[in-house]
């Protein structure tokens, strides 16, 4: 009833978004003319895990609603079909197409302005996962602030930032991991490391010797300390892969310009293996699907 629920509500939604905002859509965000190399999805190979991380870009792209660029979204998605996805700016409107649209996935995860599944306020780090391949253990929430266990923000921060997580066990082999899922803040820099350190600190009791995978916008680069911070504790995916095409992942419409720009990162501890790690910029229908590239991880779980 829930589901039938959510699906009602989205069509209704996005036949209200296309109605008002009809007169604006511009379409302007065709991949022609930009030339920057096309990275394509893989196949995975059999017993690899795949996770991928994936910015949605709240609302407008470059003067394309959500509403105008949900089915390239779900088409990208599907076009990788990971085993776990963490997504980031995942709005309530969002949410209820992504749960709409993805059937085969469950989703864990709460808005961060309310900490709430239904009804939400403000976006979320959601965690969708295939039904059919993962079975969901446990899971939890909380903020990148000095009360992270109720919606709040950091001092100086541009806002709430939530992080969220959740344990899988592989139904066909009994492994289990932990998928941890979230998006630093953009005004503070003090405010990305103390959630990188908040998040570090977290992790040794949250299912603690788990092998863990962790995808985030950490809105700076590997320049920052906020990714140094991480990384000490979580590798980089991009870095230890076997097999690694990496391109700038904030592209915000212009990626040649932007080429340098990786926002977005997967980090893996050291007892899982990464086997391929990729950055794709093939993009659906000739289109940018946000304003940040998808990416993912193809990854080998300790036996």
């Amino acid at each position: 009833m829930l589901a039938f629920l959510q699906k009602i509500i989205a069509a209704l939604l996005s036949m209200t978004a296309l109605f008002t905002g009809a007169f604006r859509i511009q379409w302007d965000d065709r991949m022609a003319g930009h030339d920057f190399p096309l990275i394509e999805a893989g196949e995975k190979a059999e017993g690899d895990l795949r996770v991928m991380s994936m910015n949605v870009r709240c609302e407008d792209n470059n003067g394309v609603p959500r509403v105008a660029r949900k089915h390239l979204v779900v088409k990208e998605i599907l076009k990788l079909r990971p085993d776990s996805l963490g997504v980031q700016e995942a709005t309530p409107e969002w949410m209820l197409s992504l749960q709409a649209d993805l059937p085969e996935y469950g989703s864990v995860g709460v808005a961060r302005d309310n900490g709430k599944s239904v009804f939400r306020r403000g976006e979320s780090c959601a965690i969708f996962y295939l039904r059919e391949k993962l079975e969901l253990l446990d899971h939890g929430d909380f903020w990148l602030s000095e009360t992270p266990d109720e919606p709040s923000v950091y001092p100086g921060a541009g806002c709430n930032r939530v992080c969220t997580w959740a344990l899988f066990r592989v139904k066909a082999t009994g492994q289990t991991y932990l998928h941890v899922n979230t998006h630093f803040d953009n005004a503070s820099a003090e405010a990305r490391v103390f959630g990188a350190r908040l998040i570090c600190d977290r992790l040794n009791g949250i299912h603690p010797d788990t092998p863990t995978v962790l995808t985030a916008d950490m809105n700076s680069g590997s320049y920052g300390q906020a990714y140094r911070v991480m990384t000490d504790r979580l590798p980089d995916a991009a870095l230890t892969a076997a097999d690694a095409v990496t391109y700038g992942t904030f592209h915000d419409c212009d990626p040649e310009t932007n080429a340098d720009w990786v926002l977005d990162y997967i980090l893996c501890s050291d007892d899982v293996t990464v086997n391929v790690f990729r950055v794709v910029t093939d993009g659906i229908e000739g289109r940018f699907v946000s304003d940040h590239f998808p990416l993912y991880a193809d990854v080998a779980l300790p036996a």
